[in-house]
């Protein structure tokens, strides 16, 4: 086996989707994607903590980037100008992922134990945007507000981006729901 080889997570990844399209994520066992990526179980667990994990594995980096543009953003930027640099930052880690995206979500959405864990996901996102914007001296309730309309913009671009093959970049599609956003609350 091939475990010393390059490139050992992302196979685990491509090869445990495809095993959870084929045969449910339920059926799929850790020895049957450490064997179809080439690799050995013990490999697997070097990457991951659980077969859960590699659907959600990326959510630190996702975090980190989210809190890293939204505390580095020029002190003239709104609360929601921040989030929607912060949420173009995470954009460009999708874009090449479109149809791996669009598997895990299929994933996700056939086991309500996955739909939970990705509310969860959310949630962090949300609590760690709004932290950020605190950091930055933004006050409750707009830090929270603006942090949960991040997420909601976010997850709108998201199913939009993976429901339409071919059609506008994750990048676009998040611009568009933030200018739905600010014409939904134009006053």
């Amino acid at each position: 086996m091939g475990r010393w080889e390059p490139g050992a997570r992302e196979r685990l990844e491509r090869a445990a989707l495809e095993l959870y399209v084929e045969r449910g994520y339920e059926q799929a066992t850790v020895a049957e994607i450490a064997s179809r990526a080439g690799l050995t179980e013990r490999t697997f667990f070097r990457h991951f903590a659980d077969k859960r994990e590699v659907l959600f594995s990326g959510q630190s980096e996702l975090l980190e980037t989210c809190v890293n543009t939204i505390v580095g953003a020029p002190e003239s930027a709104t609360p929601l100008e921040a989030v929607a640099a912060a949420l173009q930052a995470t954009s460009a880690r999708f874009e090449q992922r479109r149809e791996l995206s669009r598997q895990r979500q299929t994933v996700i959405a056939a086991h309500s134990g996955l739909q939970e864990r990705e509310l969860l996901k959310l949630a962090s996102l949300a609590s760690a945007t709004a932290d950020a914007l605190r950091r930055r001296g933004v006050a409750e309730p707009t830090a929270s507000l603006t942090a949960e309309a991040g997420v909601a913009v976010f997850k709108v671009a998201f199913e939009r981006w993976i429901g339409e093959p071919g059609g506008q970049t994750f990048s676009e599609l998040i611009r568009d729901s933030l200018d739905h956003l600010k014409a939904a609350t134009a006053g």
